[in-house]
């Protein structure tokens, strides 16, 4: 095999490591956080920096199309401004793999000068984050699949895995259809899959 090869099926097999290692880290914080979403009047709000900001735009669209309100806040521009966008009434999902990252730490301490209760994404339970928070949801990994263990691989498909996990959790227990899905995504071809589903019945 070439190491082209070998790299390939090293990054992939460390990535499914990270995966099943969220099994076991399935328990009483993932149900807090999902009827915390189910009970939340506002909105979902999702923020994070670097890649993990980049997770957190991926599941605030998939929990906006599968029935939950939600939207992305960039921490910095939180420090801005845009922390306007945040009430009391609202719930917030903050990403970060080490849970110290300064940006999204200062947005935070405005988000609890608000009122709303912060749910953590993190690789580290002890950090700063999770105190912050009122559930905190284990997404640490072993290692990076990156062979310098520096660029976010294994830690972003694990903090993506258990958001999508949490969304799908949250949709099932609001009863969300096939009909709901496609009342909003009517466009490409899923739009247009789903709409001949319902011409036929």
């Amino acid at each position: 095999m070439s190491r082209i090869l070998e790299t390939a099926r090293a990054t992939i097999e460390a990535e499914m490591a990270s995966l099943g290692a969220l099994l076991g880290r399935l328990g009483p914080n993932f149900e807090q956080s999902v009827q915390r979403i189910l009970a939340c009047e506002g909105k979902v709000i999702f923020t994070g920096m670097g890649k993990a900001g980049h997770i957190g735009k991926k599941l605030a669209a998939t929990f906006a199309s599968t029935g939950t309100p939600a939207f992305f806040v960039h921490p910095a521009e939180g420090l801005h401004g845009d922390s306007g966008m945040v009430e009391s009434r609202d719930l917030v999902i903050a990403l970060s793999n080490s849970g110290e990252t300064g940006e999204l730490l200062g947005f935070l301490s405005i988000v609890k000068q608000v009122g709303a209760p912060i749910i953590a994404m993190t690789g580290r339970v002890e950090s700063s984050l999770a105190k912050a928070s009122v559930a905190t949801l284990d997404v640490g990994v072993e290692s990076e699949a990156d062979p310098n263990n520096l660029a976010p691989t294994s830690s972003a498909i694990a903090a993506l895995a258990m958001g999508d996990a949490l969304a799908m959790a949250v949709m099932v227990e609001r009863g969300f259809t096939k009909e709901d899905f496609a009342r909003f995504h009517p466009g490409g071809a899923l739009g247009a899959q789903l709409q001949s589903v319902k011409k036929e019945r």
